[in-house]
């Protein structure tokens, strides 16, 4: 029987394309693992709750410890079920390096086409709330000029795509080899998004044969076992269990974070989201984890990348 303390809970929900990075790591690693649907649009009480105002999608939470972003999922998964693993190659650290391509250009761009594409048919509420997330406060007049310029946008999405097409014509079932790694969720689920959220996707996909067999192996592999869970369920389990212990310093650390200093965490880009306050308890080149205590739950764990987010000192 599996210990609560160390099950696996996802909150996410469906059309996510992030989640879907996540999904498909999970399946990579043969997991079972609980779902929790959370809402696609804020507010999202019981979510926040655990991650102190964190809203992005998806949260991963096992016992009393919350992890947030893909980056910090995808560590904590390596780290707790290390075999299979996510790195099959010696080549770790460019995979990383690459996951910031992935999560940077190509998503945006994607975002962009897609977005941009169907600005006409979003509903308000959607529109407003995904423009403001990925595009800023002017987000109006990018998601036109998105629209407007649609044809370049494709064209710096084709080019990666030929040459990741180029990549697998050997023969090889994934990116890296035989074997699936990291690289091949966190490339997948943008072409994902293509290719069920753009209406032009699948058409645009069907020039490169090789991706498109490639998707064939990642959807043969699946997601790993799901079972459903409630958000109620959820907190609950949380208020069960106390955080795993850790600790660690960083004496180089730029900023001089250092365990017991009160911070205030959010995403390196404007997107008027609330950010998460908490006291550090661990920090080092990648990661910083807070301690924060809910009323109704108890003491968390939450954990941060750094890349692509902004530790402020309280």
């Amino acid at each position: 029987m599996t210990d609560p303390s160390s099950e696996i809970i996802l909150h996410n929900y469906p059309q996510s394309p992030v989640a879907e990075k996540v999904r498909v790591a999970l399946g990579i690693k043969g997991l079972s693992w609980r779902s929790v649907e959370i809402p696609r649009l804020p507010p999202k009480p019981m979510l926040t709750k655990l991650s102190g105002g964190y809203r992005r999608t998806p949260v991963m939470q096992i016992g009393a410890d919350i992890y947030c972003d893909s980056q910090c999922i995808i560590r904590e998964l390596e780290r707790r079920h290390p075999t299979p693993g996510f790195f099959p190659t010696q080549d770790d650290g460019l995979m990383w390096c690459l996951s910031r391509w992935t999560d940077g250009l190509l998503l945006d761009h994607s975002v962009k086409v897609v977005l941009g594409a169907g600005v006409d048919n979003l509903p308000a509420d959607f529109a407003e709330d995904r423009g403001r997330l990925y595009l800023g406060t002017d987000w109006a007049e990018r998601l036109r000029a998105a629209n407007a310029e649609l044809p370049h946008l494709v064209s710096q999405i084709r080019a990666p795509l030929s040459w990741l097409d180029r990549q697998l014509s050997d023969g090889r079932r994934f990116l890296l080899g035989n074997d699936a790694a990291a690289i091949d969720a966190q490339v997948y689920y943008c072409v994902w998004f293509l290719r069920g959220r753009w209406e032009q996707g699948p058409a645009f996909l069907s020039e490169f044969e090789n991706l498109m067999h490639w998707e064939s192996e990642i959807l043969k592999m699946g997601h790993g076992s799901s079972t459903d869970m409630s958000e109620e369920e959820a907190i609950e389990r949380a208020g069960e269990c106390t955080p795993v212990a850790v600790s660690g310093d960083d004496p180089n650390d730029p900023q001089g974070l250092a365990p017991g200093m009160e911070v205030v965490v959010s995403p390196d880009v404007d997107g008027g989201e609330q950010p998460v306050e908490g006291v550090v308890v661990a920090v080092s080149p990648e990661t910083v984890t807070l301690h924060r205590k809910d009323a109704d739950v108890g003491d968390l764990h939450v954990h941060f990348p750094r890349a692509g987010y902004k530790v402020v000192i309280a």
